[in-house]
């Protein structure tokens, strides 16, 4: 699997186990119908099954998806919550995203 499609896989895994948080987290904390429930169970069993798609062993996929999930939450708080980035949230996320480049490309036999 190229590294386009190994992100493209990881960005839409981390929008499926955000959305399946941040929809209890509106039940719960902005009282929110708790039919919210139902597509955030949903959504966390798309995440659980988007992971298994991930070519790497599972602790490796886990390891390196952190990464990608840094920058997705990043992205969520500035599109969804209306939240200003800060740069010091712009280098973690290039950090984080250079990690997870580092375990996506490392060589089949190292």
């Amino acid at each position: 699997m190229d590294f386009l499609k190994i992100t493209l896989l990881f960005v839409a895994t981390a929008i499926a186990e955000i959305v399946g948080c941040y929809l209890p987290w509106l039940v719960l904390k902005q009282d929110k119908t708790t039919w919210l429930l139902v597509p955030a169970a949903v959504s966390l069993g798309l995440f659980a099954w988007l992971l298994t798609l991930h070519p790497s062993a599972a602790g490796r996929t886990y390891a390196a998806y952190g990464g990608v999930y840094i920058a997705v939450a990043l992205a969520w708080l500035y599109l969804v919550d209306g939240v200003a980035l800060t740069r010091w949230d712009m280098a973690g996320a290039g950090i984080a995203l250079v990690g997870m480049a580092v375990i996506v490309l490392q060589p089949a036999n190292p």
